[in-house]
């Protein structure tokens, strides 16, 4: 860990509070790993076995369906959790594949370890409670979306969850996000960004 402070202390001081002694005990259970473009972090049939914090750098998760499809589920930009709750909690294989859109740095934190973690310092277990329930609220909204809303309310959806990421990464991710294709995705920004303009039109 370098000398400055993680950004993952102020992460997790925005819901509990640490002592220098607690800080020091959660950084040394974590693990730093950097992985390149295209790299993946875990695959389809494997079991979970960590959550991951992105430092820098920018995560995905996704299925593949039979036809080769690839349907993503969740962006992890810095700052942001990432975990396949279902095979981290469960400790059974998962359908998730998760690799890197860009070179990231992580902070890993083992399953065992944080079991360690919530015996040593109890105040863990509410925060990530906060974080599990934050992320069940935002699946199940996107499920909502993706039934209810147009393409057009998706994107906008889209742009409201991942403000940095819309010129950030490649497009075909953002069209399979929302479930479109690149060329339509092309016309709905030209639109949404025209519609944002302060110079459109009331």
């Amino acid at each position: 860990m370098n000398k400055e402070r993680p950004f993952i202390l102020d992460h997790v001081a925005r819901h509990i509070k640490l002592d220098q002694k607690e800080e020091s005990f959660f950084l040394g259970l974590l693990e730093e790993k950097s992985i390149g473009r295209k790299e993946f972090i875990l695959r389809e049939k494997e079991v979970s076995k960590a959550s991951i914090y992105v430092v820098k750098g920018c995560l995905r998760s996704y299925t593949i369906d039979e036809n080769g499809f690839e349907h993503i589920l969740q962006f992890a930009p810095p700052d942001w959790w990432m975990a396949d709750m279902y095979s981290l909690i469960s400790q059974k294989p998962g359908n998730l594949n998760m690799d890197a859109i860009e070179e990231s740095e992580l902070l890993l934190l083992y399953r065992k370890d944080q079991e360690i973690l919530f015996h040593e310092i109890p105040k863990f277990e509410r925060f990530f409670r906060i974080l599990t329930e934050n992320a069940l609220i935002a699946t199940r909204q996107r499920l909502i979306e993706n039934l209810s809303l147009k393409a057009k309310q998706r994107f906008a959806g889209f742009c409201q969850h991942y403000p940095n990421l819309i010129e950030h990464i490649p497009q075909k991710y953002i069209a399979s996000y929302i479930g479109v294709t690149p060329e339509f995705l092309s016309k709905l920004k030209a639109e949404y960004f025209r519609n944002q303009s302060p110079h459109s039109s009331k």
